[in-house]
């Protein structure tokens, strides 16, 4: 009977080891559970504080400002850039052939002057302008003009991704209507950005090769608004709408500045033209009166001299009448 109630005890002794173990284990494995579940939420909070961090607007001013000084610098490297200058201008020949071609038209304009005149020194100062100073006047005055038939309906094609992206349309599809549907030069660029795209080109890279041939603010504006929607989201029709308003806020700035500007630059026309009228005159009426200034060395000095001036009055005048915004 000894034995027997020894064995007992013994079994319920080991018994209650075995169920103070096991119960020790699966508290370990409820404090393990536990843990990772409050592990993954404050990882989840962690996520969802960060994203909330990235969309407050101190952060996304700081980003605004890092892109815009990013696509100033790479303006600034395509205005110094020939070949990006041939591009604005929707010329399709390469750098060689424009320095080739300035190259002819300087020496027959030097041939023609020295032939006209017999002055070695003029005909070097005229086969100078026209072989660097003609043809880079050109380029610019055509890339000028294209820019700006550019920027003047590019708010219209933000409305029709407005309107595309709100009836359901993808924004590809949206960026094909405006290639067909859009004037020229807007429409060409738009298939040139459809065609990188389709290509299996980022958007960004396909901005930003469509930003080399057409520096504008407004189209810098419009790859950062998506730069920004992609990496932070939201309502990409509503921030596009925003951006059409301020695009055509800035068209009537412009216009209101070259109204009150207009005057100034109608006198700044006036004063510049008025001396050069005045001598051609004179030439005309008595030429012998304005003779020694073009055959005695002192009255070339004074044309050379009343050029750097005048040079100088007009340089100031367009800095004053050259609104920047």
């Amino acid at each position: 009977m000894l034995t027997i109630l020894i064995a007992v005890l013994a079994f319920v002794a080991i018994a209650g080891i075995g169920f103070a173990f096991a119960g020790n284990g699966g508290s370990s494995k409820v404090t393990k559970r536990a843990q990772a579940i409050v592990s993954g939420g404050t990882a989840q909070t962690r996520k969802t504080a960060a994203r909330a961090a990235a969309n407050t607007p101190e952060v996304r001013r700081k980003q605004i400002l890092k892109t815009l000084k990013e696509q100033e610098k790479q303006q600034k490297k395509i205005t110094l850039n020939l070949a990006a200058k041939l591009q604005q201008a929707g010329l399709k020949g390469n750098v060689r052939n424009f320095w080739i071609v300035s190259g002819v038209l300087g020496a027959t304009v030097l041939g023609l002057v020295l032939l006209l005149t017999s002055n070695p020194w003029m005909g070097l100062g005229a086969g100078f302008a026209a072989g660097l100073g003609l043809p880079r006047w050109v380029v610019n005055f055509l890339a000028n003009r294209r820019i700006k038939k550019f920027t003047e309906h590019f708010s219209d094609a933000i409305d029709i991704i407005v309107r595309g992206i709100k009836s359901g349309l993808p924004v590809h599809d949206c960026l094909k209507i405006i290639g067909r549907e859009s004037p020229e030069p807007l429409a060409g660029e738009f298939r040139g950005l459809v065609e990188n795209v389709g290509v299996g080109v980022s958007i960004d890279a396909a901005l930003e090769k469509m930003y080399q041939r057409m520096p504008t603010n407004e189209l810098r504006f419009f790859s950062i608004v998506l730069a920004i929607q992609q990496k932070t989201g939201g309502n990409l029709a509503e921030a596009l709408n925003n951006l059409s308003q301020v695009l055509r806020a800035r068209k009537l700035m412009r216009e209101k500045i070259k109204a009150l500007s207009s005057e100034a630059i109608a006198s700044s026309f006036i004063i510049g033209s008025l001396p050069p009228g005045v001598v051609v005159l004179i030439t005309v009426t008595t030429p012998t009166y304005m003779a020694p200034m073009f055959s005695e060395p002192r009255g070339h000095l004074m044309l050379m001299g009343a050029a750097f001036w005048m040079a100088c009055g007009i340089f100031v005048m367009r800095k004053m009448i050259n609104f920047k915004f």
